[in-house]
């Protein structure tokens, strides 16, 4: 009943995205932005969620998907003895203005022989909170729930009708032969009170509208510097980013699901649907790495807002809302089942109000590397890094939550101590670079002291490794990062010999199991949780990224290239993969596809110059 988390697409206008299963079902579809409540959220209540489906009335049908080359329009396809018919679906990407409400432009055509086709539509309003009234009004079909009206169009040439009709649920079907060459286009879109759709086109519009968003993705992607051997996985992963990245403001979501579980029938279940400094800021190095200065800028304006309005006691949250709302409760969907009955479905996330002392870090290195090869930051954006390292100064010393939001006791995480020296180290080097008036002589203190206190307390001597956190035995596959953010050498004995602790697979103590790795082991670390969870897969391309600076290019490689058979039939990844390959969590998931592109930048330039 629940197909696979790895067998969906996505498609999007830079406002939403919509799950598009190979069984041509929408099953994932808040409306109209990111974080709306969901439209078609069959992903997470088989039964209560909602779908949109276009495929096959057939049986022994066969169903491919792929993207029309370089864009993220994507095609579904249906082959049987009989004929083979195709639905594209996409979303014309929408302008910067937060009132637009886009739409899914589904086309589908037979392109030999002839196939039965079913249409059902069947919206749950608000997560399936709001009822909803339906009415078919000849070749359209209009849905009114308090607060959002959606309609439908059906529209067809030649000799594809096909003739909407209730079905008693809340929903519209349809079914109908289509041969050879028959063409038809569905629209679901928004309508005001009335149910006007003036503005929704026709087949002849469909058709235009698909070759003005394959134009736009093309010359969007050809923005890409990155010419390596990896180049088509870069390439969606990009493309993954992009469509991520809220169109207004800036922002970019951690990833546009909630509830995608990391242990199937466990209770790690998150709301990615936000914008995390931690996950931006990495995702904003992974665009700038590959061109795409026009996005950072646009994120780093998002940003400068941010810094301009901090907490009362001067501190950055850890992630906003999409518009950069601080208020993010969490409740719990308690009448939906979870996805394969994985409860409790979470939307809004608690984790905003955590203290994650990392963020600075990972904050202050994307400003750096955006002044070096984006533009030069104004004296407003430096005014407030000034005050938040001054912060950074006074706070670095306690306890948090860390980088994997525990929601136990805070501890002293290492990850976080190594962050904070970033933060310290990359404000100095900012100040000297641009002649920016500082506090150099308590920066650089502090963060001196901060390395002496990692190499003293943030190293075991009994697993030649640096830990979790001061005092620990545990391995944290954040530290991975140590020599990739320059706070140590790649080849330096005591990184070399983390490295070799973090390979041992887990009953030995390890994190690696496969050549894929745990973030941490969730037997020996307090995180506040019960239950199992996947690999992480931004960690395994850490270990990648490691390894190629350690010079151990052959098992880096080696490495990456069994990473990359993970991705979907589509090259999309989700946040953890399950010991039978199978994706869990969020999907697709912006930290993974950024750690790819930034392994596969890395690799390809040491094996470039090594050969």
């Amino acid at each position: 009943m629940y197909a696979p988390i790895e067998n969906y697409g996505v498609i999007g206008d830079l406002h939403t995205v919509a799950l598009v299963g190979a069984n041509g079902s929408i099953d994932w579809f808040c409306y109209p932005r990111f974080d709306s409540p969901s439209v078609f959220g069959a992903v997470l209540d088989h039964e209560k969620g909602g779908r949109f489906v276009i495929g096959s009335d057939g049986g022994n049908v066969t169903g491919r998907q792929l993207y029309l080359p370089d864009t993220n329009i994507l095609i579904t396809r249906f082959l049987s003895e009989e004929g083979v018919g195709e639905v594209m679906d996409f979303m014309p990407p929408g302008p910067s203005d937060e009132s637009y409400r886009g739409r899914i432009i589904r086309i589908v055509k037979v392109v030999r022989g002839v196939m039965s086709l079913r249409l059902e539509c069947r919206p749950a309003f608000d997560y399936g909170r709001a009822a909803h009234t339906v009415e078919v009004r000849g070749d359209r079909a209009v849905f009114h729930s308090p607060g959002l009206g959606c309609m439908l169009k059906v529209s067809a040439g030649g000799d594809a009708p096909m003739a909407m009709r209730t079905d008693g649920e809340g929903g519209v079907v349809a079914r109908g032969v289509l041969h050879e060459n028959s063409v038809l286009a569905a629209v679901f879109q928004g309508v005001d009170d009335r149910g006007a759709d003036s503005d929704c086109p026709d087949l002849d519009g469909c058709l235009h509208m698909l070759e003005q968003t394959e134009e736009y993705w093309h010359q969007w992607l050809r923005r890409s510097r990155y010419r390596g051997r990896w180049r088509e996985m870069v390439d969606r992963s990009a493309l993954v980013l992009k469509l991520l990245c809220y169109e207004p403001t800036g922002a970019i979501v951690a990833a546009p699901t909630c509830s995608l579980p990391e242990d199937i029938g466990g209770v790690r279940n998150w709301d990615y649907r936000y914008t995390w400094i931690r996950d931006a800021s990495f995702s904003l190095y992974g665009l700038m790495r590959l061109g795409f200065t026009d996005e950072a800028a646009r994120f780093m304006d998002w940003l400068k807002e941010r810094c301009g309005d901090l907490q009362p006691d001067g501190s950055l949250q850890i992630m906003y809302g999409i518009r950069g709302e601080k208020t993010i409760p969490e409740t719990v969907l308690s009448h939906w089942s979870g996805y394969q009955k994985s409860a409790p479905v979470r939307i809004g996330n608690a984790a905003a109000n955590q203290l994650q002392l990392d963020i600075y870090g990972e904050m202050m290195d994307s400003v750096y590397l955006f002044n070096k090869y984006g533009t030069p930051i104004d004296s407003e954006l430096w005014t407030n890094l000034s005050r938040l390292l001054e912060w950074v100064c006074d706070h670095w010393d306690r306890p948090d939550e860390g980088i994997w939001e525990v929601r136990g006791e805070r501890q002293h995480f290492v990850y976080s101590k190594l962050m904070c020296w970033v933060a310290l180290d990359r404000g100095a080097r900012l100040a000297e670079k641009r002649s920016f008036p500082a506090n150099r002589e308590r920066w650089l203190k502090t963060r001196d002291a901060i390395y002496h206190r990692i190499m003293s307390e943030g190293f075991s001597a009994r697993r030649n490794a640096f830990v979790q956190s001061f005092g620990s035995d545990t391995l944290d596959a954040s530290n991975l990062l140590m020599p990739l953010v320059f706070f140590v050498s790649p080849t330096d004995p005591k990184m070399l010999s983390t490295l070799d602790a973090v390979h041992c697979p887990p009953h030995r103590g390890g994190l690696v199991s496969d050549s894929l790795v745990y973030r941490y082991n969730v037997a020996t670390t307090e995180d506040g949780l019960t239950g199992e969870e996947g690999t992480f897969s931004m960690c395994t391309f850490w270990l990648v990224e490691a390894l190629t600076r350690a010079g151990r290019l052959r098992h880096a490689r080696f490495i990456f290239e069994k990473m990359l058979s993970y991705a979907n039939h589509l090259g999309l990844y989700s946040e953890e993969i399950g010991p039978r390959g199978e994706s869990l969590g969020n999907f697709p998931q912006a930290f993974t596809h950024l750690g790819l592109i930034s392994a596969a930048f890395n690799l390809d330039r040491r094996l470039g110059s090594r050969e």
